[in-house]
């Protein structure tokens, strides 16, 4: 699409990347704000508003007729669409305090995304450029002469439309305090953080006067009042001295794992921007034997974009086989905390062992390369569910998780934006200097750094339970469901 743009091919590769990474900056901008304002008025409204946005983005890159219209229609999208981080929130409140289900549900978006990755470029692919490809169905003199790319653009825009009306009268809102409670059954199997209303008293008697200061069997029953108490092993209680705040949002823990996250995000996205470049890089013959010395590393393999596509097809079957299978099967054995130290400890050698593929015999070529995606994919999957759950388990309230699935959002879109043109920069001057594994190992020490950082991290074994209480006082006219006072206990 950009050479099509542009005159100079030359530097076709530097626009391309800056029209890639525009996505990205502009949604590191606006994935905070898009997050609190779901907080406000809902996840539902703001996540269609998103599928609107790029479908609006969509339809502004089919009609570019030059290279400015295109990047102004890919930042456009990136302003209006926060749904990585509202997705992330919607999950977390589906699942509620069901952890047995974590995993599973949240290896679904990855799962989803890596579909799209094999569809979306095959669908790009297939129709570009129809009067080209296809002259027999489409005419020079048509639209899609003039607009070439609109095609594709069309074609997902209408997939956007089609997800937006299924979403419209298909998605339930889960936000928390944005709950139709219309029923008890439905109060009653809800995780969400419900006050208790005065009237509930009222109604269970009458006759009571809850101006008093006892009522029933309790003492001192103040219902305006709401306290937070820290009740010790040896029985004794006091206050806690540290209210849960909806200033202070921003704890360590919270810093930590978005850190974390950005960290996993730059040398994942540096992987993902190298490894083509690195497969249709031309050959250096004389570095094809296993004594060569590491220093003189040079190349890539001289391979050709069909190639290219396959094995990135390949990579693509090999993930999707680790979200659906490995991930609920090592989470649920491991756990969600081992599992991520462990695979947060075995990303660096994906990068280091990449460069030593252009050393083996030509018959081990492949055989290589799709080792080295295994080695690469297992971590890589893993990690990213693995730290959206540990950041909905820090989140100190329900109804600030989309604020911070939108501060993640921010920063993983913002590393996203670098990684690419860092991760060039670097495997240019690899090639000037004869060594092009110094781009993959300064992206494995990237990964290093995010395993040293898990000695800043540390688990939140906070857990909450509801231990319900029948109340002793005789009710008048007793119901069949009996009213309850629900505690709540949370182990420090």
């Amino acid at each position: 699409m950009v050479r099509g743009f542009l005159g100079d091919q030359s530097n076709a590769s530097f626009y391309a990347g800056i029209l890639i990474s525009s996505f990205a900056f502009s949604e590191a901008l606006t994935g905070m704000f898009w997050g609190t304002l779901s907080d406000r008025v809902g996840r539902k409204p703001v996540l269609l508003l998103g599928c609107a946005g790029t479908m609006l983005s969509m339809l502004l890159m089919g009609f570019a007729t030059n290279f400015w219209m295109a990047l102004f229609g890919r930042a456009l999208g990136g302003l209006l669409n926060g749904n990585i981080g509202v997705i992330q929130t919607m999950v977390g409140e589906l699942v509620g305090d069901r952890p047995q289900y974590e995993p599973r549900a949240y290896a679904v978006m990855p799962f989803v995304w890596t579909i799209g990755t094999i569809i979306g470029p095959a669908i790009s692919g297939f129709l570009c450029n129809p009067c080209q490809t296809y002259p027999a169905l489409f005419s020079n003199g048509g639209i899609f002469a003039r607009f070439p790319y609109l095609l594709p653009n069309l074609v997902c825009a209408a997939l956007l439309l089609i997800s937006i009306i299924a979403g419209l009268f298909m998605l339930e809102e889960t936000h928390p305090d944005l709950q139709p409670w219309s029923t008890r059954a439905e109060f009653e199997n809800s995780v969400a953080d419900t006050p208790l209303m005065a009237t509930v008293g009222s109604v269970a008697h009458a006759g009571a006067d809850l101006r008093a200061e006892s009522y029933g069997t309790f003492n001192r029953v103040d219902i305006q009042e709401s306290e937070t108490w820290i009740v010790n092993a040896d029985g004794s209680s006091s206050p806690s001295s540290n209210p849960p705040s909806s200033e202070n949002i921003m704890t360590r823990q919270i810093v930590m794992l978005v850190m974390a996250l950005g960290i996993f995000t730059y040398h994942t996205m540096a992987y993902d921007h190298l490894l083509p470049i690195f497969l249709e890089d031309k050959q250096v013959s004389d570095i094809l034997t296993l004594s060569t010395t590491v220093v003189d590393m040079s190349g890539g393999l001289g391979m050709t974009t069909q190639q290219v596509g396959m094995i990135m097809a390949v990579s693509g079957v090999i993930a999707l086989f680790i979200q659906a299978v490995a991930f609920p099967l090592f989470a649920e054995w491991l756990g969600v905390w081992k599992l991520f130290l462990m695979v947060t400890i075995l990303h660096p050698i994906a990068y280091f062992i990449v460069p030593f593929i252009s050393l083996l015999p030509t018959n081990l070529i492949y055989p290589g390369i799709y080792a080295a995606l295994t080695i690469r994919n297992f971590p890589y999957i893993l990690a990213y569910p693995l730290i959206l759950i540990l950041i909905k388990e820090a989140c100190p309230k329900p109804s600030v998780l989309g604020k911070i699935n939108g501060l993640a959002a921010s920063a993983a879109a913002a590393c996203r934006t670098l990684a690419p043109p860092i991760a060039g920069l670097l495997y240019g001057l690899g090639s000037q200097l004869g060594f092009t594994g110094i781009a993959w190992w300064a992206s494995g020490l990237v990964a290093v750094l995010g395993a040293f950082q898990l000695f800043y991290i540390k688990r939140d074994r906070s857990k909450k339970s509801t231990v319900r209480l029948p109340c002793t006082e005789p009710v008048e006219n007793s119901l069949e469901d009996k009213d309850l006072i629900r505690i709540v206990v949370s182990e420090v």
